[in-house]
């Protein structure tokens, strides 16, 4: 049993409370650390090494000097994957070849991709008239925020923290990040490696716990913080966002989602089915971007359900190292619970069970998982809370449409607006479609599809701002104006 402490000015340290909590593996229920809870007192050590940092080596540091020393932390990852790997699978069960493929190799290029982005990106300039005609020139500067408070989620954990930390780290800013309590490991793994890559100490911060009245609590009220990022449950955002207006403190924020796929008649129904199946199931539905709304043209609604029904009972639960295992656990039981009892609202609602529904039977080692069956429903009325609210598991509705506008109307009829993928090979529609749909994140003919340059975010209640090439700089730096009279 080994302990994850928090990572404060480039050192471990334990809690001053002595409190501890326990670091579960989802796949067997098997405690596998102890994990230092932080309170008021490390936030603030934490928050005040931050503080130091703008004012020493990292805020005088040339741009240069910054990227060189953000590729090699993006190398230092990569150096130490199968460290990163084994510590991202143990924490949240998913897949190796998952975690292989997106999670690891995604954290790794969030630190190169910014630092290149911030290096090549240029501010606005204007030369303007003067009532005594010598005239003035006008250019703009970005400088760094300050220290910004990184809450990341436990879904894509490495992947959405250096999401948020790899771009604030290129502005110039230092970081006190909060990981999920679920999934605290790589999180405190990367501080070794900012240690080794030379990031100077107090650039990045780890301070682990909970929300209310713990480490996540403290740190967005702590005034010493000037930006708060945060990915998760809509509800937490609205508390994150509610806090923050009281210090007028800038939140970027992504939320929950409840993304649909449109699948049209004239659709490449291999295409769809194989990107359908990634949407709904990949991660355990573990996504925010998932689909969990399948609209389908009644030409074809009949073959796309039985198709994807047995893609989905060929999915293959197992241990994360083991060969040929393509769905792992969810995060928790207290997650499982909330899972199915929205699997016990659609019996209850008279949804027709084309798969799934339940537990799986698992093998003795993993008996005590937080284990669900893949599920697919149809015949729900569109007001059912299935169909309604996110349950974020491996689960999705499907229906029949007959129109575009019929379809475009179910589309939008919910109150949040994160990401949706239309299936279709007809390149007017395509065009036509896409932009009615309001979200921030439309895929044609794809899913999880990513180009680190373009926006990223939700609209509605799915959050606020957008992160992601020149978008994420307007979070992560403040804007000034220089005006000189000529």
């Amino acid at each position: 049993m080994h302990e994850i402490k928090h990572f404060i000015n480039g050192e471990y340290v334990a809690s001053q409370s002595g409190h501890t909590f326990e670091d579960i593996n989802p796949a067997n229920g098997e405690v596998i650390a102890k994990v230092h809870e932080g309170g008021q007192v490390e936030i603030d050590a934490a928050v005040t090494a931050a503080r130091d940092a703008l004012g020493g080596e990292w805020g005088r540091m040339p741009v240069a000097e910054r990227m060189a020393l953000l590729h090699k932390v993006a190398d230092g990852i990569n150096a130490r994957f199968d460290e990163f790997l084994e510590a991202e699978c143990l924490d949240t069960g998913k897949p190796k070849s998952l975690a292989a493929h997106i999670d690891i190799p995604r954290g790794a290029a969030n630190f190169k991709v910014f630092a290149d982005l911030v290096k090549n990106v240029p501010c606005e300039s204007f030369q303007m008239d003067t009532p005594d005609g010598s005239g003035a020139l006008n250019y703009a500067l970005r400088r760094p925020r300050g220290v910004i408070a990184v809450i990341a989620p436990w879904n894509l954990p490495l992947l959405l923290m250096t999401w948020k930390v790899g771009p604030a780290l290129a502005c110039g800013n230092t970081v006190v990040v909060k990981p999920s309590e679920e999934t605290p490991h790589t999180a405190a793994l990367l501080g070794e490696v900012m240690n080794a890559a030379g990031i100077p100490k107090g650039v990045y911060n780890v301070v682990h716990g909970f929300g209310p009245d713990s480490a996540g609590e403290y740190l967005t009220r702590h005034p010493g913080v000037n930006g708060i990022t945060f990915t998760g449950e809509t509800r937490t955002g609205s508390a994150i966002m509610k806090v923050a207006s009281d210090a007028m403190l800038p939140v970027s924020l992504e939320l929950g989602g409840k993304n649909a796929a449109v699948v049209f008649a004239d659709a490449d129904l291999d295409k769809a089915i194989e990107g359908t199946m990634r949407s709904a199931f990949a991660n355990c539905g573990q996504v925010c971007l998932g689909t969990e709304r399948v609209y389908v043209e009644r030409p074809i609604f009949e073959a796309f359900v039985q198709r994807l029904k047995e893609g989905a009972e060929q999915l293959r639960m197992g241990w994360w190292e083991e060969s040929g295992v393509s769905f792992g656990p969810l995060i928790s039981h207290e997650h499982r619970d909330k899972v199915l009892s929205y699997y016990d609202k659609a019996r209850a609602a008279g949804a027709i069970v084309v798969t799934g529904g339940g537990v799986p039977q698992m093998p003795e080692a993993l008996a005590s998982g937080a284990w669900v069956q893949p599920t697919i429903w149809t015949g729900l009325p569109e007001d059912s809370a299935v169909v309604r609210e996110e349950i974020f598991g491996p689960c999705c509705h499907i229906r029949p449409f007959d129109s575009e506008e019929e379809v475009i109307r179910l589309v939008n009829d919910t109150p949040y607006g994160l990401a949706a993928a239309l299936w279709t090979e007809n390149l007017s529609r395509a065009h036509r479609v896409a932009p009615q749909i309001e979200v921030g994140l439309c895929w044609v003919n794809s899913w999880f599809l990513r180009d680190l340059r373009t926006p990223f975010g939700g609209s509605k209640q799915s959050g606020i701002g957008r992160e992601g090439g020149v978008h994420g700089l307007e979070f992560y730096s403040e804007l000034s104006n220089i005006c000189i009279k000529l």
